[in-house]
């Protein structure tokens, strides 16, 4: 199986590094818009070579490990693909782009959202087990060929992923919160700081929980803002009732009723029972 991977960033050098410790890929190939990212790709042996979209379109398997938006324009440059050819998209979010799928190639599309990654960007975050362990969404597979759908099934269960089956507007409402919301709250803390008179004294004080809650605010901000402006109305709506519970805690705190504050503090804890 030829594997070509469509962006070279931290999920696509990943993906490549992962699954060259399978033995269902003969060879993968790379594709990116960046030429220096695909310099670094093969320093790096994140692929085996770099070739012309064209080329990209003759793989058994194309992986689209792009931002959001990029994955709706290139899918439409993807019509004329071969029936068996696998189309795998790699995005945060659903709904959107599961429409924009040309009727042709419905078919052969997978949509799916490892729920993997971190803060960095570019072939040097790639991370040999990024994938393993963690968990893959797969969704609206009905409308996908058994071919497909089993290949995908295939390779991401190799590189050790649990799949999870899912729709693409209850995933997009699930991401929403455990996703989506925590990287507005993270831009949101890191500029509260920055917008002080001296932020850099009080990032002196800086320790382990702001570290935390700050770290994906060095997330591609290009990147996030498309996602959020494909799934705005879920998002909208998890920052609103995050903002609920944040005025709870307020309001507390104004009235210095510390009973009622440990109790919602207590309530937040029982999460870790689940997660």
């Amino acid at each position: 199986m030829v594997v070509g991977i469509v962006g070279l960033g931290l999920m696509g050098g990943s993906l490549g590094l992962a699954l060259q410790n399978t033995k269902l890929v003969t060879k993968i190939v790379g594709f990116d818009h960046n030429l220096s990212h695909c310099e670094e790709a093969l320093k790096l042996s994140l692929v085996h070579d770099i070739v012309s979209f064209s080329e990209i379109k003759q793989c058994d398997v194309i992986f689209l490990a792009i931002p959001v938006g990029g994955i709706i324009k290139v899918l439409q440059e993807l019509k004329d693909i071969g029936e068996k050819t696998t189309i795998i998209e790699l995005g945060s979010t659903k709904v959107e782009i599961v429409s924009s799928v040309p009727a042709s190639i419905r078919t052969n599309f997978i949509a799916a959202h490892p729920m993997t990654g971190t803060e960095k960007n570019g072939p040097s975050a790639a991370i040999q087990n990024l994938y393993h362990d963690k968990i893959v969404v797969l969704c609206d597979t009905d409308n996908s060929g058994d071919l497909h759908k089993n290949r995908a099934i295939q390779i991401f269960s190799h590189i050790g992923m649990k799949i999870v089956f899912m729709d693409p507007a209850s995933h997009d409402a699930h991401a929403s919160f455990i996703s989506h919301l925590p990287h507005a709250i993270s831009y949101a803390l890191a500029n509260s700081v920055m917008g002080q008179e001296d932020p850099r004294s009080i990032l002196l004080l800086a320790a382990g929980g702001f570290k935390d809650m700050s770290r994906i605010a060095k997330s591609s901000p290009q990147m996030w803002s498309d996602i959020f402006r494909q799934n705005k109305v879920n998002v909208l709506n998890s920052i609103e009732i995050f903002e609920q519970e944040l005025e709870k805690s307020k309001k507390m705190i104004e009235e210095e009723d510390w009973s009622g504050l440990e109790a919602w503090m207590s309530k937040a804890t029982t999460l870790h029972k689940i997660l």
